[in-house]
C-alpha cells in the first residue's frame, strides 16, 4: 500500500525520517535540558500510545519518541501542545507541533541551580536564547556551560556559552591560609599568588572560573553580582575539518551575546550557499570562506561592549582536515 507522506513537510515539523518507510521519530525540545517531571509522563503517553514504547535521549538534552508511523503526526502535534506550552516553545499556531527543525535544541549544563562551581543560571539563559532564536530553518548549534569545566562540551558548537565571574576580594577577611591559591594552582590557571600576607590576583591570566571563591574558608572571595561569559565561536564535529570553538568575547554580557547570535543569523543569510545540499551549510564553513572579518563586522553591528570585555581581533581555527 503506498504512503501518501510528505516526508520534507514531517522534517520541517521535527520528525525525523527513519530507515523504515512511513516510520519517525518525534522530536521533542527541551531547552537547556531542564524540564518539569510530569512532562516524563506525557512523552511516555505519547510513546506507548504512537510509538514502539521507546524514547531515546538525545546528545542535545531533548526527546525522540521512537516507532512513530507519520500518517499519525497530526494526533501527535496535538497530544505534543501541552509539552510545547510548558516549555515555553514558540509556535505559529497551536495543535501544529514545532513549525521548525533547523536550529537544534538549546543544551545546558545544570547550572548554579545545583552546581557549586557555575557562575549563574544557565537554564534560565538558555530558555532565553531559545525564545530570542525559535523557530528557524537555519542549523545553528548553541549551548550553555556554567563554568570553564565546560561539563557541557560548549566548545563543539557553533556558540558556546561560558559562566565566569570578577572574583572580589576582601583582605579583611583573608586569614592568609592559601586554600585558593592551592586550588587555582591545582583546580586552574594558577592566577594567584600571595604578597606582603595578601592575595593578588593575575588579572591578564585570570579566567574568571570561580574556583578561589569555592575554596576560600573564610569568604574572602565572593563572586561578582554582575553576570560575565565567555563566548566562543564556531567548534563543530563532522566530516569534513572537526575542530574546537575558539574565544571571541571574554567577559561578556548576556545582551551582547544575544545580539551576536541574532547578528549572526542575519549573516547566514545573507551568505549562505543556496545550493548546498538540503538548504544547509555550517556557518564555520560561511566563515571560511567570506573571511573572519567579513563575519565580525556583521556580529558587532549594533553591539554596545562592556568597558571591560576583551575582544580577539581575529580568530583562527585549527583541527583535523579530512578534505585536504
Amino acid at each position: 500500500m503506498a504512503l501518501d507522506i510528505n516526508t520534507k513537510k514531517a522534517k520541517k515539523n521535527a520528525y525525523r525520517i527513519s530507515k523504515e518507510r512511513g516510520i519517525g521519530a518525534s522530536r521533542i525540545r527541551v531547552p537547556g535540558g531542564y524540564l518539569k517531571a510530569e512532562i516524563l509522563g506525557m512523552v511516555q503517553e505519547i510513546s506507548q500510545t504512537y510509538g514502539n514504547g521507546v524514547v531515546h535521549l538525545t546528545t542535545r538534552q531533548g526527546f525522540e519518541i521512537e516507532g512513530i508511523h507519520l500518517e499519525d503526526m497530526d494526533a501527535i502535534n496535538e497530544k505534543l501542545q501541552p509539552i510545547i506550552e510548558e516549555l515555553e516553545i514558540n509556535q505559529v499556531s497551536p495543535n501544529t507541533g514545532y513549525p521548525s527543525s533547523g536550529t537544534r535544541n538549546i543544551s545546558a549544563c545544570i547550572g548554579n541551580n545545583v552546581c557549586p562551581f557555575a557562575n549563574y543560571n544557565t537554564a534560565k539563559f538558555a530558555k532565553r536564547m531559545e525564545k530570542e532564536v525559535f523557530p528557524n530553518d537555519l542549523h545553528f548549534k548553541i549551548a550553555f556551560t556554567g563554568c570553564p569545566n565546560d561539563c557541557a562540551k560548549v566548545r563543539m558548537h557553533d556558540f558556546g556559552i561560558i559562566g565566569m565571574t570578577m572574583p572580589q576580594y576582601d583582605p579583611s577577611r583573608c586569614v592568609s591560609c592559601e586554600a585558593c591559591i592551592k586550588g587555582c594552582k591545582g583546580l586552574s590557571v594558577n592566577a594567584l599568588r600571595m604578597e606582603n600576607y595578601k592575595i593578588v590576583r593575575d588579572t591578564e591570566k585570570c579566567i574568571g572560573c570561580g574556583v578561589c571563591v569555592t575554596k576560600c574558608p573564610t569568604r574572602a572571595w565572593t563572586r561578582s553580582k554582575k553576570k560575565y561569559y565567555k563566548l566562543t565561536l564556531m567548534g563543530r564535529t563532522g566530516k569534513k575539518n572537526p575542530r574546537l570553538g575558539e574565544d571571541f568575547l571574554i567577559w561578556a554580557d548576556e545582551d551582547n551575546i544575544v545580539k551576536i547570535v541574532l547578528n549572526t543569523y542575519r549573516y547566514v543569510k545573507e551568505y549562505i550557499n543556496p545550493k548546498a545540499p538540503g538548504g544547509k551549510e555550517h556557518i564555520g564553513y560561511i566563515i571560511d570562506r567570506t573571511g573572519f572579518e567579513e563575519y565580525k563586522k556583521w556580529a558587532l553591528e549594533g553591539v554596545e561592549l562592556l568597558p571591560e570585555t576583551i575582544v580577539k581581533e581575529c580568530i583562527y581555527w585549527s583541527g583535523i582536515h579530512y578534505d585536504k
